[in-house]
Order: C-alpha cells, then structure tokens, then sequence
C-alpha cells in the first residue's frame, strides 16, 4: 500500500509544476511587447503510481503526483507560413510602388516648370520668331527655350540612372545583409538541435530564429521548413539558402554599373555582360529572389530602362521633327539650314545626350524658300553674298507641331499618362497587399501574442495552486507529527 510518506512527495511536485507556471508566465509577462516573442504554456500531466511486481504486495493505485511534460511555444506554422508569404509579396508591392513615385517625382507633371510647359513654351517661341522672322530678340529666346527643354530631357535621364545607381548600391547591401542573416539561422540551428538532443527547452532560440527567417522573407521573399531534429531549412525560390548548420551565399551581380550598360544588356542578353541581379556564389546561377530584392532587380532591369527607353522616344521625336524642318529650311542668308539639335545619337541615347547644335541666333533656319536669279542661283548682296528670304513659315509650322499625331508633346504625354496608370495600380496593389498582412499578422498575433489579462489569470492560477499544495505539505506534517511523536503516550 501507498507510503504515509508519500505524500509528501506528491505534494512536492505540485510546487514544483506550479511554480514553474509561475515562472512562465512571468516570463510571457516581461516579453509581452519584445519583438518576434511567442507565448508560452506549460504542459503538465499526472504521474502514475508505482506498479506492483511482488505478488503479496499491494498498491492503492493512486499516481504520485504532477510533472511538466512540456513548455509549449503557442505558434501555428501554417500561420507564420502565411505571414512569410504575405510579408515578403507586401515588400516587393511597397518597394514597387515607391520606384514608381521616384519616377513621378523626376518628371514632376502635371507642374509650370516641368518638361510639358517647357516643350509648350518653346513652341511659343518659335511662333515668335515666325511672327517677326527678323527679330535677333524672338531668335536668341528661342535658343534658350530650346536649350531649356535639351537639359530637362538630360536631366530626366541622369536622374533615371542616378536611380539605376542607387538601386545597384542598395542591392549590394541588401545581399549582405541576407547573408548574414542566413549565417545567424544556421547558427541557431545548431544551437537548437544540440539543446534538443539534451532536453533543454529552445523555445527563445526559435523566436529568435523565426525573427531572422521573417526579415529574409520580406528581404528576398525566403520561405522555411522545420526538420525533425530541430533544424529549418531557408529556400530563395527552389534553391536551399541555409541547410542545417550550412549556408549559400548570394552576391549582387557587377556585369553592369550603369543605366545604359542594363539598356545594352536587355538589347543584346548575348553582348558579353550580365544583367543586374543576384546570382548564386558558388555557382553564378541567378536567384530567383522576391521581396525587396524581386522589386530591386525588376526596378534595375525593367522598369527603369523601359522608362528610359521611352524618353529616349520623345527625344527623338523632337530631334527628327524639328531638324527635319531647319535642314529644308534657309538661313538669313540665303543658305541651306542645318540641324537644330544635336548629339551623340549612334546609341540611341537621345534624352542623355541632346543639345542645341546652333549658338548664332542668325543661323536659325526659317524660311521655307531663298530668292533667286531666273536661272536658279542663288541672288547675291553687293558683298557677294546670298540673299535668303525671311518668311519664317517653317518657324510658324513648327509652333503648331504640339497638336499635331505623333508630336513630341503627344509621345510624351502617352509616357506621363502610363506612367501614372503603372503608379496608381502599383500604389492600389499595395494598400491592398497591407491590408492582408496586417490580417494575416493579426491571426498570428492572436495565436502566438502575449495577452496580459490571460496571464494575469494564469498567475492567480498556479498561486493558488502554489498554496494549495503547501496547505496539503502542512497537513500531512501534522499528520506525522501526530503518528511520530503522539501515538502510544496513552497511560504515560
């Protein structure tokens, strides 16, 4: 039969489990607003007597108390799987539409000062100078309204590539910290399968471990899968990132620094170069990354050279237009006009490289016709020199040139008017992406969230358990007392 003593140890493990109910829920308490931590609860089962394997012997077969089995982590994987998920989609869409916003801010429409009213305001100087096709003053503001749209359109470009380059910096820092939160994973792998293997709980380990895969998730869109031993496995795409205890390390890829160099590339995949991008350390191959990163390299390698690539359109249009019109037009006098705008224009780099080819206002080429002899050549002043004709009606066509199909004003305004669509859908797409995240953060929240009434209950809980089981120790020591030093006293 059971032992009068013990009891004593049955009431012993009571305060041993409920203290350590204490212990756990103060512990949920302190970290009830630290980052990444998950709720804890302590798992406690009956003990089982003692089984009789004498024959003459008998048990009561009461059990012999409590103990903890287990401090669980409240934290559902199917949950934080869904969180890496949308975490890592709400990254790229946020990143998405931020490279949009750059891009509305360098052209800065619909606006007074940007490239629309500079391109209006020097259609309406050469109006001027059809209008007084003598006039050295309408010639000379011609020139600078012109020069004005030719840096508008410079600038826009160098501030594309200077987005390019900063894009390729950022990139670079990103790769390592990816790396080194990768290294961090691995490292608390092996601390947690060998903390496992003894016994030990991990279950801080893990929330910290767990922080570092959400960061990569939302970094390079990384998702995560847990080993029976402990161990998680971190994927980019279908490629392992960290395996165990081991590491892949990823690089930023240095084939091309610039802008134009990406342009080439998409041009030409087979020119010799790389495109921009993450690839693979050991072995080049190129990472099929999300988050941050996903949005980074479709920035670098698509969005920002196709916008290029449409500037580059409007520049040309209104190289091929206007110096369509001088090079048939006249001079004051009397002689063949040329090209009012100029460049290096052999890479098809219009916007980077456009400025006005004239410096004389005289030189401007305007008239439709020069006067000539019955024969065709050319009159001559007293000075021998040819006497052209100022009607200006090239200048006056020209003025007219913004309403017209296929104008300068017209193919910029299709590239303004997508890129506001491009913006808005991104902008929508990501209000919309951080409102499921913020549903889906909120799941895991209350699934893995410290909530301090709960905890407050759960410590009034195992208090008075605490208490109970001193009250059963004090009632078995007097019972002794009363067996050990009272009994047989009877008659003395």
């Amino acid at each position: 039969m059971g032992s009068s003593f013990g009891s004593i140890n049955t009431a012993l493990t009571s305060l041993y489990a409920q203290r350590r109910g204490l212990d756990v829920a103060g512990q949920n308490i302190a970290n009830a607003t630290t980052e990444g931590y998950t709720r804890q609860r302590v798992d406690m089962q009956a003990q089982v007597g003692s089984t009789v394997g004498v024959r003459w012997a008998t048990t009561d077969g009461l059990g012999t108390g409590v103990a903890v089995s287990d401090v669980q982590r409240l934290r559902d994987q199917y949950l934080e799987n869904r969180g890496r998920t949308e975490h890592a989609n709400s990254a790229y869409l946020s990143n998405q539409a931020a490279a949009y916003t750059s891009l509305e801010d360098v052209f800065s429409e619909p606006s007074n000062t940007a490239l629309q009213a500079q391109m209006h305001d020097m259609w309406a100087a050469w109006g001027d100078v059809g209008d007084e096709p003598t006039s050295v003053a309408a010639r000379s503001a011609l020139l600078q309204q012109s020069s004005v749209v030719a840096e508008g359109l410079n600038s826009a470009y160098g501030a594309l590539d200077s987005q390019w380059s900063a894009n390729a910096t950022q990139l670079t820092k990103y790769a390592t910290e990816v790396n080194t939160a990768a290294g961090t994973i691995a490292q608390l792998n092996d601390s947690i399968v060998k903390a496992k293997a003894t016994g030990v709980v991990v279950n801080e380990l893990e929330d910290r471990r767990d922080l570092a895969v959400m960061k990569l998730s939302e970094l390079v869109g990384a998702t995560a899968s847990v080993r029976d031993d402990g161990s998680m496995d971190v994927y980019v795409g279908n490629a392992l990132l960290v395996n165990r205890t081991t590491t892949r390390p990823m690089t930023a890829t240095a084939g091309v620094s610039t802008l134009d160099a990406q342009r080439d590339y998409n041009a030409d995949p087979a020119n010799g170069t790389k495109s921009a991008g993450l690839t693979w350390a050991d072995t080049g191959d190129v990472v099929q990354a999300g988050g941050r990163l996903g949005s980074m390299v479709e920035t670098m390698t698509t969005i920002l050279p196709g916008m290029a690539g449409k500037l580059d359109k409007v520049a040309k249009t209104l190289v091929d237009t206007v110096n369509a019109a001088t090079t048939s037009a006249y001079k004051t006098d009397g002689t063949a006009g040329t090209d009012f705008f100029t460049g290096d224009f052999s890479t098809g780099r219009y916007a980077r490289n456009i400025t006005v080819a004239i410096t004389n206002p005289k030189d401007v080429a305007i008239s439709a016709k020069n006067e000539t002899n019955p024969d065709g050549t050319p009159k001559l002043d007293v000075g021998g020199n040819p006497i052209g004709t100022n009607d200006g009606s090239k200048a006056t066509t020209l003025a007219g040139t913004a309403t017209k199909v296929g104008s300068p004003d017209l193919v910029y305004q299709d590239m303004i008017a997508d890129l506001g669509v491009n913006a808005q859908t991104s902008t929508r797409r990501s209000e919309i992406q951080v409102n499921v995240t913020a549903q889906v953060d909120a799941a895991r929240e209350a699934e893995s969230g410290v909530n301090l009434d709960e905890e407050m209950t759960n410590l009034l809980t195992y208090q008075r358990g605490y208490e109970a089981a001193s009250r059963v120790l004090t009632t078995i020591d007097s019972m002794l007392d009363q067996l050990i030093n009272r009994t047989g006293l009877v008659g003395r």
